[in-house]
């Protein structure tokens, strides 16, 4: 037991399961650790004969000492015979769906909704859990008391936003500007989804016992399983060359073309700052992508790219927009516009992501070194203290995004498996030699002659 104060609250380890802290100087005032990291205050006291808890509410939202004003009210009550769990259960037997959903928007909003890696939610998630809670969720179960929720109330719900029932054109705020919500798998899988999320945040607030949520069977979703052949590479390097003719579209062309070698998200290519470009390391390192920080190794093309493009650039973004230090506004509708109605029309730009780790995956290389090169959790390098990547990373990344330009430039390549045969080794490991024992002048006229070579 201790007395609870920030420090406290804050040094609290997370376990496997919820476990609880007592205060030592009032009684029945505690603090109670979620598995999934949130800290929530109570208190605890007998009524009729039973152990009972009262939630006071969510580290964050109450600070230790406010939370311990709160407790000494309700406890106070208790002392009376008022019994405030009892009475917060028939409040939270009337709740709705809709109500729930507020609350939990009004945590979100304050960063106390936690996502990946513990971390809150990015602003572009938050936009997209708005959107399923108002468009899907809310027209569908936001009447229906969220006690009374079973399996199937959310399986139904599931069924009609795959069904199309929420599926409508509405205008926005912005000028001229619609929002198309659609239907599908994919958006009730991912709607359902995140209703499992905020029934587990409802079963933390003490509003339910259990989720209804879980063990819905869901839909897969198959969008993220297309990749582009070999072919449709070349197809894809012949639609850029076209579009590259018009001006209007030579940023986006080179967007595309970085997507499609270095396999970043399109937000991060498109929000790419100089500052995160480290051609001098070979690398870029991100400082807010998916995943957090990461660093992310980049191939020789992509260098050269980013190297000629710093000569001539202006501000902070690589892919700058029209307005005063933006980033690149108009790929959206760029995107459409090229690939409507061509033999690509069904790709999207997380296409070309798959599609550079399953290239990867098609050179040989393995599953630990690609997550590393596309920034996937499990194999991503995030070190702020890592300055020069691992060598084997950059050669890796030179392969793939030089065989990648090879395809888009209308290569075909007759070796599909990058093989280390013995003779390339070999000469590989006596070109290093050579060099690392080579005097000064003899690096100085290697040098020159690689100029000369350049040159020509």
């Amino acid at each position: 037991m201790a007395k609870l104060t920030k420090r406290v609250v804050d040094a609290a380890a997370v376990r496997e399961k919820d476990y609880f802290i007592w205060d030592d100087e009032l009684p029945g005032f505690g603090l109670r650790i979620f598995a999934s990291g949130k800290r929530s205050y109570l208190i605890q006291y007998r009524a009729a004969g039973r152990t009972r808890r009262y939630t006071i509410g969510l580290h964050g939202i109450w600070t230790a000492e406010t939370a311990r004003q709160e407790a000494k009210v309700q406890l106070g009550r208790v002392a009376q015979g008022d019994n405030p769990s009892e009475e917060r259960q028939l409040d939270h037997q009337a709740i709705t769906v809709k109500e729930l959903c507020m609350m939990y928007l009004k945590d979100l909003e304050a960063g106390l909704i936690l996502g990946k890696g513990g971390r809150p939610k990015k602003a572009g998630t938050i936009v997209s859990d708005v959107g399923r809670i108002h468009r899907h969720i809310i027209p569908l179960i936001g009447s229906r008391r969220v006690k009374d929720l079973v399996k199937a109330d959310i399986t139904k719900m599931l069924k009609d936003v795959m069904a199309g029932k929420t599926a409508v054109s509405v205008k926005t705020k912005k000028l001229r500007g619609k929002a198309i919500v659609r239907g599908g798998a994919g958006t009730a899988t991912r709607t359902v989804g995140l209703f499992g999320g905020i029934l587990t945040y409802a079963l933390e607030a003490g509003i339910i016992t259990s989720n209804p949520a879980h063990g819905i069977r869901k839909p897969k979703d198959n969008v993220r399983d297309r990749r582009l052949s070999e072919a449709e590479y070349r197809t894809l390097g012949a639609m850029l060359r076209v579009a590259s003719e018009n001006p209007k579209y030579e940023m986006t062309v080179e967007i595309i073309r970085q997507i499609a070698l270095t396999g970043c998200r399109r937000s991060e290519m498109i929000g790419l700052r100089w500052v995160e470009a480290d051609t001098e390391a070979s690398c870029m390192r991100l400082e807010d992508s998916k995943e957090g920080a990461s660093i992310r190794p980049i191939g020789l093309p992509v260098v050269e790219f980013l190297e000629e493009r710093r000569k001539t650039a202006t501000g902070t973004y690589v892919f700058p927009g029209q307005a005063e230090d933006n980033a690149f506004g108009g790929f959206p509708n760029h995107w459409r516009q090229m690939f409507r109605d061509s033999p690509l029309a069904d790709v999207t730009p997380h296409v070309l992501r798959h599609s550079f780790a399953s290239i990867a995956n098609d050179l040989g290389f393995t599953e630990v070194t690609i997550a590393a090169l596309v920034g996937h959790s499990k194999g991503s390098v995030t070190s702020k203290y890592i300055h020069t990547l691992d060598t084997a990373l950059i050669m890796a990344a030179d392969t793939i995004s030089g065989y990648i330009q090879g395809l888009l430039d209308g290569v075909e390549f007759k070796q599909t498996a990058y093989a280390l045969d013995r003779g390339s080794r070999k000469a590989a490991l006596a070109r290093f030699l050579e060099k690392a024992t080579a005097t000064d002048a003899d690096r100085e006229q290697d040098d020159a002659l690689q100029e000369d070579r350049l040159a020509a």
